[in-house]
């Protein structure tokens, strides 16, 4: 199982061991142009640039809710979101297991006018971080409808995490 040892330890990350056990995979990291950084760390939290729903470099879900991508794509999307934040913020820390508690996630929906479940699509991603933080993985959020997103994604999704020394 490739990737799933805590670099600085040995040993398994206990939230590698978690993704394996859902069945999901950290599809990046994906990382953004100069001069932007995916995760800066600035007294005890990591900020994470906005995440798209990227595979293999790839964004798997283009266009608008509520037009022509439906509310269950749109909730894959957002999870897919999700764990391309913790594939970068792995990539910044080292190992999942330094993260202490979810502190806020945004996530942003380009929507039709009309489209109101914006809150349902970013559920997507906070039922990741729960799924294998547990209690930490719960968090303050936003669900924002927006006309457009960059590169035409339908999702994006940004969060805050407090982290450990």
């Amino acid at each position: 199982m490739t990737g799933l040892l805590d670099p600085g330890s040995g040993l398994a990350s206990i939230r590698r061991k978690r993704i394996a056990e859902l069945g999901l995979t950290l599809h990046g990291p994906h990382l953004p142009h100069v001069p932007l950084l995916p995760v800066v760390i600035h007294g005890g939290v990591a900020y994470v640039s906005g995440q798209l729903p990227r595979i293999d470099g790839r964004i798997v879900c283009l266009g608008v809710l509520g037009e022509t991508v439906s509310l269950e794509e749109g909730v894959e999307a957002a999870g897919v979101c999700a764990l391309n934040a913790l594939s970068v913020l792995e990539l910044a820390l080292g190992s999942l297991d330094r993260i202490q508690q979810f502190l806020r996630v945004t996530g942003f929906v380009a929507s039709v006018s009309n489209f109101k479940q914006q809150p349902t699509v970013i559920d997507g991603a906070s039922r990741v971080f729960h799924s294998v933080f547990g209690e930490a993985g719960r968090h303050t959020r936003s669900a924002i409808g927006v006309a457009a997103l960059p590169h035409g994604a339908a999702v994006e999704v940004e969060l805050s995490v407090a982290v450990a020394p």
